[in-house]
């Protein structure tokens, strides 16, 4: 007879119950735990305290919908060709997130998280020594003519507007980690040595967020696709109650026109 056995420290079924985390899920958590609460608990198989709990919820938020991005005209379309199929609009859209879009929180994670490896300082209000820090961090980037994630965004020129309130809100919840020192300290002095003065953008500042919580960058991007799974389907019930996807798809069909391609591919030999 086989006697392999799967542990796991999740979740659990019986004919008579249902345990997540050795928890009773009727009876201990729901209505007794937010959502938001239950992904990090989840993540990290220990309750969260109520400010890494906050500092994770205000990340979901931030990264939720920003409008008529490529991710949720997608996600319109497929409802439009497959109304029969809204995991599929979900799904549609969530296959889009990736280095332009919502991937930058996880590149910023690694980013930050791999300057930090070597050690940082203890105290995290020394400018100056988080500065050093940075400063040698973005000269080795533009030395290695490497991209620094989280610096800049197409829309928001001069600041965006997330970056100081979760900053902010770290403070106030003292969650305010190394990985947000540094992202910081990359905020002042990176005009210096690039030349140019680029806004810390808000997705760079939720993967500084939650590798201060600890969260493993290697996960980073799916906490991205949670947060914005609630924004497309956002999306997705707009949509059926005022559709845009057929005028989109109209407009891009009654303007296409044939060009040759500039590079055709060689004949076969």
């Amino acid at each position: 007879m086989n006697e392999d056995r799967y542990p796991t420290g999740l979740g659990l079924s019986t004919s008579t119950e249902i345990s997540l985390m050795g928890l009773d899920l009727a009876n201990d958590l729901i209505g007794k735990v937010s959502f938001s609460e239950l992904a990090l608990w989840m993540i990290h198989q220990r309750r969260p305290t109520p400010g890494e709990t906050r500092l994770f919820e205000a990340v979901l938020v931030a990264l939720a919908d920003h409008g008529f991005t490529p991710t949720a005209i997608v996600s319109r379309l497929t409802l439009l060709s497959a109304p029969d199929s809204i995991q599929g609009a979900l799904a549609a859209g969530l296959l889009g997130g990736g280095s332009r879009f919502l991937g930058v929180t996880e590149d910023t994670g690694r980013f930050l998280a791999a300057a930090l490896a070597s050690g940082f300082p203890d105290d995290l209000d020394n400018d100056q020594a988080w500065d050093e820090i940075a400063t040698e961090v973005v000269t080795q980037a533009r030395a290695d003519q490497r991209y620094i994630p989280g610096l800049g965004h197409p829309v928001h020129k001069l600041s965006d507007p997330r970056t100081r309130a979760l900053m902010e809100l770290a403070k106030a919840e003292h969650v305010f980690g190394p990985h947000l020192a540094l992202f910081a300290a990359i905020g002042r002095v990176h005009p210096q040595i690039l030349q140019r003065t680029l806004p810390l953008n808000g997705a760079g500042v939720c993967g500084a967020v939650l590798c201060d919580l600890r969260i493993p960058s290697e996960i980073l991007r799916g906490v991205s696709l949670l947060a914005r799974c609630a924004g497309l389907l956002g999306q997705i019930a707009e949509e059926m109650r005022n559709p845009v996807g057929s005028q989109i798809y109209l407009e891009v069909e009654h303007h296409a026109y044939f060009q040759t391609s500039q590079t055709p591919l060689p004949p076969l030999s």
